[in-house]
């Protein structure tokens, strides 16, 4: 599984960053995160407001810091 967190690296983003570290931790998943800072990558992703976060290619949540237990919940959709 690959997680990818879009943003500048702004305090929401690194918020998002932890809270889907936690997620992986809860589930006890494997899977990579990757952060992705450059806006023009974000702009193509589609992603006009950050922080946003992706799970294997799609992006799922945007424009705001997901909690923990909506990432468990993406975790688990797509497990």
């Amino acid at each position: 599984m690959e997680i990818r967190i879009y943003g500048p690296g702004c305090r929401n983003c690194v918020n998002l960053t932890k809270n889907a570290k936690k997620a992986l931790e809860q589930t006890g998943v494997e899977a990579e995160i990757i952060k992705v800072e450059d806006m023009q990558d974000i702009i193509e992703a589609g992603i006009m407001t950050t922080p946003a976060i992706g799970i294997d290619g799609e992006v799922k949540i945007k424009g705001r810091v997901a909690n923990v237990e909506e990432i468990i919940d993406l975790i688990k959709a797509n497990n």
